[in-house]
């Protein structure tokens, strides 16, 4: 079987940091929070896989680098999303009606599993790409089908015709079930297909969605977000809600910034309408259109934003006037300025999948001394002790203490990152 990885690689320019780097790094994976009750089935919310800077404004969504994108293509019709610990279904399923997809999905066999489900709003959204469009899925690990939108388990609020679904501009919205070709009516014009997901850990139960801090914030504890609860009451263009949050100071901080357009739809709740939020947790937000520092890349005069009538995300001319609800997170990188992106330089791992054993090798022209091996698991916890990595060499590490599934070596040198996912098989 062969895995192939997408990932980005980072480099920290101050190499006398690199211990001070490494506990950090260590420190960084050491679990996710689990624990109003509300079930976490996402380790952690992706980036948006935005890249690019379309602004001079520093605020934008190319500026912050929190949960890249990170898949794993397992080469059997499965991909492993290393960020929310989801299992996708590469090939979606073709067109077909919501009731059809719910039952393929019901009755799907692929990659050894028959645990397929299909996904909610939130996981659906949680895949797109939003620096690629049509679609805005990474063409590495995805295959295009020509799908036009993709069906998720939610119902619009009080209407069960209407579903939800992600489209391949790279939006989520709500739409009359009668839209997709094979419900045969005048107005089944569109082309909704079906990508099955499912759950590799056991979802958790949060018993406690969100906690109001006391002091003007709310913290989200599926997504351990933090969000400005009182709102500026004034509609800014774009570029003013990039400053605006950049220099707010609330509740103590000022690491305060306009959230990318995947954490602003974090918050939609699809069981409520007018607004889709829970207002007693949020009572300020209101039926507004809010601001997320993401750009469509398409069409860069144009930035996305989150509708709060239902909940849906679409674009405005970066010059319109929209509100914005700040947010602020943990363990944030700031691209651009402390962070660089690396090519790859000669990782490789294996047998892989891997039975007993597993070997590290990194090209001894590219990596000199003094590197640390670190193992860990789709929760981003360390399974094996941090090894270091004296001179170039081949490392061996045994996988007798590590149960089936897939895992993440991660080679430190000096102040330098490369990951690469293995697959762990047990006979």
């Amino acid at each position: 079987m062969k895995i192939n990885y997408v990932a980005k690689s980072f480099l920290f320019p101050d190499r006398p940091k690199a211990i001070g780097f490494l506990l950090m790094f260590l420190s960084g994976l050491s679990g996710i929070v689990s624990g109003q009750s509300a079930q976490k089935t996402m380790l952690r919310i992706p980036d948006t896989g935005e890249t690019i800077s379309y602004t001079n404004t520093f605020g934008e969504d190319h500026d912050y680098n929190i949960h890249p994108p990170f898949f794993i293509s397992h080469g059997n019709g499965t991909v492993t999303d290393t960020v929310t610990g989801l299992m996708w279904q590469s090939k979606d399923g073709g067109e077909m009606t919501i009731e059809n997809a719910m039952l393929y999905c019901d009755t799907l066999t692929l990659g050894g599993y028959s645990n397929w489900r299909l996904p909610n709003a939130h996981e659906g959204f949680s895949i797109l790409n939003l620096q690629k469009a049509n679609p805005a899925l990474d063409g590495n690990v995805f295959v295009n089908t020509g799908a036009e939108y993709w069906w998720t388990s939610d119902r619009q609020a009080n209407d069960v015709n209407k579903i939800w679904a992600t489209n391949a501009g790279g939006g989520i919205g709500n739409h009359p079930k009668t839209e997709t070709i094979s419900a045969g009516q005048a107005t089944s014009t569109k082309k909704f297909h079906v990508r099955a997901v499912r759950d590799q850990v056991a979802p958790a139960t949060i018993p406690q969605h969100f906690t109001d801090n006391g002091n003007g914030t709310i913290t989200d504890n599926l997504t351990q977000l933090t969000w400005q609860k009182v709102l500026n009451g004034t509609a800014l263009t774009w570029e003013d809600a990039l400053n605006y949050a950049e220099n707010l100071s609330l509740a103590g901080q000022t690491d305060w910034r306009l959230p990318n357009i995947r954490e602003l739809q974090s918050l939609n709740d699809e069981s409520k309408t007018n607004p889709s939020v829970n207002t007693t947790i949020f009572p300020f937000i209101g039926v507004k259109k809010y601001w997320s520092s993401t750009t469509l890349p398409n069409q860069t005069t144009k930035a996305w934003f989150w509708q709060t009538q239902f909940g849906i995300t679409t674009y405005d001319l970066k010059t319109a006037q929209n509100y914005v609800m700040c947010v602020r997170g943990n363990n944030e990188t700031i691209t651009g300025i402390s962070t660089k992106h690396l090519e790859a330089y000669g990782l490789s791992v294996f047998p892989n999948p891997a039975l007993f054993q597993f070997t590290v090798r990194i090209a001894s022209n590219v990596i000199p001394s003094d590197c640390f091996v670190v193992v860990r698991n789709l929760f981003g916890q360390i399974v094996h002790a941090p090894l270091v990595w004296e001179n170039p060499q081949d490392f061996t590490i045994l996988t007798r203490n590590m149960t089936e599934g897939h895992y993440f070596v991660s080679v430190i040198n000096g102040c330098q990152i490369k990951t690469v996912g293995v697959t762990i098989k047990k006979q």
